[in-house]
């Protein structure tokens, strides 16, 4: 991918990790802050919806829709829709509106454990305001917003809740009704409207709920009172007076869906609503943190060091947020907390999320694999398109699977390892699992078309070896180049793993996918050490790809090459690069037993990429593109693969020399594979 940085977030950020202000709880499960200046929120995520808070009372900053896309604009590529805010309400007291400016006492904290995240402050000694964001993880196109407002003097209260829609939608219709069923009523504030290029219809529903009634009673009910601003700023509001040392609670819920998802998606985002509206709230959050704990059966926790658990549980959190069981879908490298990179699939997911995913949540790897499969006849016609055979996956890819890279970029053209990156996901995934009907039908034909490809596109030089030419390796400072180390590398793994894979199911290998396997290049300097490609003479480079010989493809093994390689290439990491290539570098010096290094390279993959108030993460020391889930996903593969000492192998997950740093007294990692084993390392 491109990085978009600036040299202008250095200075502001290059002693950042030293600095931060975290308020940690003791439990390790939640992250609070006071301090609202120099702002980035934790986005509540289901894996559906994305909700990014704001430092400002009742406020989101945005919606994110995953797998929602239309161009960017007439001529350009596909891009994540940012969705109608419903995240946006207005409360009043004694006719004065809550602001920032007149509040006292402000307070976030994150609650990783149940996905909750709760503002609280107070009003001018009369009353202390608290509410709770969920992006629900039982009705995943919906979210809710539960709040508590206790009066220390009688006060009037009003509230007003929102639907703005982005100025970029076509043809906004914007309604309030009032549907019924017998006794019960059920009032809907709703705005439909196209995506901005036309590809969508969006329908959005929201509505108010009040706990202590019994809500299919209208006359229990507060009246309600529509205003529409404007077919773009759709309101809804009640006025309740509420007495001295009582509690007023209620909630704020809406839904949002697509022509994506959904034939009707006006009537769908209403029945949500209808659903969260007349389950009780006890039963309906319940059913949402009983499925966080479900996830958080797969867990990685560190004793002796409560910083780095927080910074370790808050990556775990993140892929967790940002990815379905049931979905089928993939995780862009921003996750579902903002429209960076448009929010199309890159290799950022076969290599860097997907591998903790697949150790600790095998429902979760399936869906991002098969995320793949269900694009491999687009991916065949790619192939063809180019004068290949196989499949040849997009560099950045969409709903469509087809090639979502804008033009200009030479990724989009040129950088094929991404193809044998899921080829080798695909092989990993029944190293896990041993779902062989799986393999049969969805893991080997990929696996197929992928080793097709790559026999196709490398070229049989006059020694007999064979070349890969003209592609830009991960390293993408360095484009267009012959036999890219880690392109040539992961060829050759996919091209292994594809004759195993059949095997396994009784089909005889092509014979030819060894042949090339065992004859393409890897390029040496004199002394021994990998060159990065043909031509390599010492450059920059943008991030890791020699070192991705070692770990994870294990093609190169001995340990004066890997440690050559190491104190090589490491000098020559630019500064704005991703934070991947210290994670790989620390795993890899975990496995040969070195924690000091490992642990100097964990921390540096991380932590001056981390952004007030609650660490989250940017791609680079010298960008500001919060949340960067690819480096979430390297970070804990230090710790899994690395620290831990996991392996995937052909025999499942096992444990080779696991080590830990000084300053852990104990790391212990839970719900490993399909057997839901624990490893304690001591």
């Amino acid at each position: 991918m491109t990085l978009k940085n600036s040299k202008a977030f250095l200075i502001q950020f290059a002693c950042f990790f030293i600095t931060i202000s975290i308020a940690a709880q003791s439990d390790g499960w939640t992250i609070s802050t006071t301090d609202n200046q120099n702002y980035t929120g934790i986005v509540s995520a289901n894996g559906r919806i994305g909700i990014l808070p704001s430092s400002k009372i009742f406020e989101t900053d945005k919606i994110i829709l995953n797998n929602v896309y239309d161009k960017e604009s007439p001529l350009g590529v596909s891009r994540i829709l940012l969705g109608m805010n419903f995240g946006n309400l207005d409360l009043y007291i004694n006719n004065i509106k809550l602001t920032n400016e007149n509040i006292s006492n402000w307070k976030q904290t994150l609650n990783m454990k149940e996905a909750s995240f709760t503002t609280t402050f107070s009003y001018n000694s009369i009353a202390e305001i608290s509410y709770t964001v969920y992006a629900l993880r039982n009705v995943p196109y919906s979210g809710y917003i539960d709040f508590e407002v206790t009066a220390t003097k009688d006060i009037d209260l009003k509230v007003v809740g929102k639907i703005q829609t982005p100025t970029e939608y076509l043809q906004p219709l914007s309604t309030f009704r009032v549907l019924k069923d017998l006794e019960t009523t059920m009032p809907i504030l709703q705005t439909v409207a196209k995506s901005r290029l036309g590809k969508h219809t969006v329908g959005t529903s929201a509505t108010f709920i009040w706990h202590d009634i019994n809500s299919t009673r209208e006359n229990q009910r507060p009246e309600l009172v529509h205003t529409k601003l404007s077919e773009y700023d759709n309101q809804l509001s009640f006025e309740k007076k509420v007495f001295k040392e009582k509690k007023y609670k209620f909630a704020w819920t809406a839904a949002q869906c697509s022509t994506q998802d959904f034939f009707d998606p006006q009537s769908e985002s209403e029945r949500f609503v209808i659903f969260n509206l007349l389950t009780p709230r006890k039963d309906l959050l319940y059913q949402h943190t009983n499925l966080w704990t479900d996830l958080w059966k797969g867990d990685i926790i560190i004793e002796g060091d409560l910083q780095s658990q927080l910074d370790v549980r808050l990556a775990l959190y993140h892929l967790y947020a940002f990815s379905r069981g049931d979905s089928d879908l993939s995780i862009a490298p921003m996750g579902l907390s903002s429209q960076n990179y448009n929010g199309h699939i890159f290799w950022d997911t076969e290599l860097w999320m997907y591998p903790p995913l697949l150790v600790l949540n095998q429902d979760i790897a399936r869906s991002l694999v098969n995320y793949r499969s269900d694009r491999l006849d687009v991916a065949k016609r790619k192939a063809i398109n180019f004068g290949y055979k196989g499949a040849m996956f997009p560099w950045e890819s969409d709903d469509t699977g087809e090639e979502a890279t804008p033009a200009w970029a030479l990724t989009g053209t040129f950088e094929h390892h991404i193809t044998a990156d899921i080829g080798i996901a695909f092989w990993n995934y029944y190293r896990v699992t041993k779902d062989k009907k799986w393999l049969q039908e969805r893991g080997y034909p990929l696996l197929k078309e992928v080793a097709d490809y790559w026999v196709s596109r490398s070229t049989k030089n006059s020694d007999g070896s064979y070349s890969i030419k003209n592609v830009v390796g991960a390293n993408e400072f360095a484009p267009n180049v012959d036999d890219n180390a880690f392109t040539n590398g992961s060829a050759i793994t996919c091209l292994r793993y594809a004759s195993v894979a059949a095997t396994k199911i009784g089909i005889t290998p092509n014979k030819t996918w060894n042949e090339v396997a065992d004859k393409i290049i890897i390029h040496k300097f004199k002394d021994g050490t990998t060159k990065e490609h043909s031509k390599y003479s010492g450059d920059r480079i943008k991030q890791a790809d020699v070192n991705l010989l070692s770990y994870p493809l294990d093609i190169i093994t001995d340990k004066e090459t890997i440690l050559k390689d190491l104190k090589y290439y490491e000098l020559k990491l630019a500064e704005e690069g991703p934070a991947m290539a210290q994670s790989v570098f620390a795993v890899i010096y975990a496995r040969l037993g070195d924690a000091e290094n490992a642990f100097r390279l964990f921390k540096r993959s991380y932590e001056p990429n981390k952004r007030p108030p609650f660490g989250a993460l940017a791609e680079a020391a010298t960008s500001n593109n919060p949340y960067f889930a690819t480096g979430a996903g390297g970070m804990l593969q230090t710790v899994i693969f690395g620290f831990g000492g996991l392996y995937l192998t052909d025999n499942g997950i096992i444990q080779k020399n696991p080590i830990l740093p000084k300053t852990w007294k104990k790391l212990t990692i839970t719900g490993v594979g399909i057997d839901k084993k624990t490893y304690v390392i001591d």
